[in-house]
């Protein structure tokens, strides 16, 4: 019971307990005038006989039955929990994250490389949106449902740290990424539907065509922020040897007109990430962009 937040209906019936000290009085006064006595010639008949266990409860009873006149006033008084609760009225936005896993996001231009980087941001930025339904969808040469527009976050984050590359076909099939997490939204009933596709590279494989994922978008009200990943230039890329692993240098290669092009006709913003600090204040502005509204009522 939140003993700091109690208060009562009906207080003034407290003041019955200024009847206490009246009975109490009356009871000791009633005691000292009232003693039945019987004239014994000799008390050697009574000697050592103890008193019954009815005569020495006797006086336990009387505060048996003051303790309970007190539990009868609290009763009578209403006792009631005063604590604040909040009724939250969310208007929500649905969100879907579209993440290249392509064996090109193994890259260590990133720390520790591209793929963990845009893992860890990804799941801060859940963190930070506790009212929104958000889903998770991974690309490479296909693209796959990692996890349907959902509010369970913890399950959410858990399949965001299990994602890596090398699961789905390579290659990077920007249309398939945008395609699949356009599906994922368009029966949501969401005032605001929100994607976000991170990838590091071009368009260079998939069933459906990044224009056509473009006008998909377009024609469900889908708002795509996309996000270019990786240092400008060239990059050190691990390659397995017969003598273990060696770093390569490889170009970096992003469409970046294309990422600004899917961003610009849907209503939302093209971002370039070259270091996790970089990635992390993109996801930071997203997240300042895409507010959700809630209204808290209290009482």
């Amino acid at each position: 019971m939140d003993w700091e937040h109690m208060s009562f209906l009906h207080p003034w019936f407290f003041g019955l307990l200024l009847l206490i000290p009246v009975i109490i009085w009356w009871q000791y006064r009633k005691k000292s005038h009232d003693h039945p006595s019987i004239r014994l010639t000799t008390v050697t008949s009574v000697k050592g006989v103890k008193p019954g266990w009815k005569v020495m409860l006797r006086p336990a009873m009387f505060w048996l039955r003051i303790l309970s006149f007190i539990c009868l006033i609290i009763a009578l008084a209403r006792p009631q929990s005063s604590s604040v609760s909040e009724s939250i009225d969310s208007e929500g936005i649905d969100i879907v994250m579209s993440i290249d896993v392509s064996g090109s996001m193994l890259a260590e231009d990133l720390q520790p490389n591209r793929i963990s980087a845009a893992k860890k941001v990804a799941e801060d930025f859940v963190t930070s949106r506790p009212s929104d339904r958000i889903g998770l969808v991974i690309f490479a040469g296909e693209s796959f449902t990692q996890v349907p527009i959902t509010i369970d976050h913890n399950v959410l984050k858990e399949q965001l740290r299990a994602i890596k590359s090398g699961v789905l076909e390579d290659g990077t099939a920007i249309g398939m990424g945008l395609a699949t997490g356009v599906d994922r939204l368009r029966a949501s009933k969401a005032k605001s539907r929100v994607l976000i596709l991170l990838t590091d590279g071009v368009n260079n494989t998939g069933l459906i065509d990044p224009m056509t994922a473009l006008e998909i978008a377009k024609r469900y009200k889908i708002r795509v922020y996309t996000i270019g990943i990786g240092s400008k230039g060239q990059a050190p890329y691990p390659v397995q040897t017969p003598f273990g692993t060696s770093k390569q240098m490889m170009p970096v290669q992003i469409d970046e007109a294309l990422l600004k092009k899917i961003a610009t006709q849907t209503g939302g913003k093209y971002y370039r990430a070259t270091s996790n600090s970089s990635l992390k204040s993109v996801y930071n502005e997203i997240d300042k962009l895409e507010k959700t509204k809630i209204e808290v009522s209290s009482y």
